[in-house]
Order: structure tokens, then C-alpha cells, then sequence
């Protein structure tokens, strides 16, 4: 069963930082990019930042660009979104997400998804 589940989401004041860690089972982690999404209520879902299977190349929007960091660690199955300097605008559900493209990707280049986990941000 493939299976992605995100963790380290919270309530944080504007600000402050948080890290976002993602598990990952059930299929060929260092064969896919990962990428971490958000959707806030109201908004479509967009890209935040993604990173590729094995080289360690790295997009991020602009918005998120000097903020966050994306890493992941293919021994442990593992990806991680650092956010930093958080904003009350990026408030959100943030997924991680496995799929084929690292390059500012589009939904559909991924497959899995986790459920998602929420960031508050207090102004």
C-alpha cells in the first residue's frame, strides 16, 4: 500500500518556523520526485517546493523562495519542508506529494498524495 503521511503542522505566530516532515512506504522512494503543495480554503491548490529523486535539485515558488528549504533522505523514506519567516498568508493544508516532475510541476505530473497536514500562521 503506498502510503504518504505528512506530520509538524501546527499553530505558529507570524514569524516563527516550522518543519514539515514526510513518511513515505509502500513504493520506490528514490525513483520519484517529491513535492510539498498546499491549498487554502477558498484558493486551488499550488506548488510550495519539490525536489528531485536522487541529485538533490530543488524548485520553490516565488513566494517561498529565501523562506523554505525542501530536503529529503532516501536511506530513511523520508522528505522534509523547513518554513521559515512564515507569513499569515501561508496558512494552508500542505500535502507531500510523489510524482514525476521536479521542475515546477503541475498537479497531475503527481501520483501519490498524503493527507495533508494543516499550518496556521498568527498575525
Amino acid at each position: 500500500e503506498v502510503r504518504l503521511v505528512e506530520s509538524g503542522g501546527g499553530l505558529v505566530q507570524a514569524g516563527g518556523s516550522l518543519r514539515l516532515s514526510c513518511a513515505a512506504s509502500g513504493f520506490p522512494f528514490d525513483q520519484y520526485a517529491i513535492g510539498w503543495f498546499r491549498q487554502a480554503p477558498g484558493k486551488e491548490r499550488e506548488v510550495v517546493s519539490c525536489i528531485s529523486r536522487t541529485d538533490g535539485s530543488t524548485y520553490y515558488a516565488d513566494s517561498m523562495k529565501g523562506r523554505f528549504t525542501v530536503s529529503r533522505d532516501n536511506a530513511k523514506n523520508m522528505a522534509y519542508l523547513q518554513m521559515g519567516s512564515l507569513r499569515p498568508e501561508d496558512t494552508a493544508v500542505y500535502y507531500c506529494a510523489a510524482g514525476s516532475a521536479w521542475y515546477a510541476p503541475k498537479d497531475y505530473e503527481y501520483y501519490y498524495w498524503g493527507q495533508g497536514t494543516q499550518v496556521t500562521v498568527s498575525s
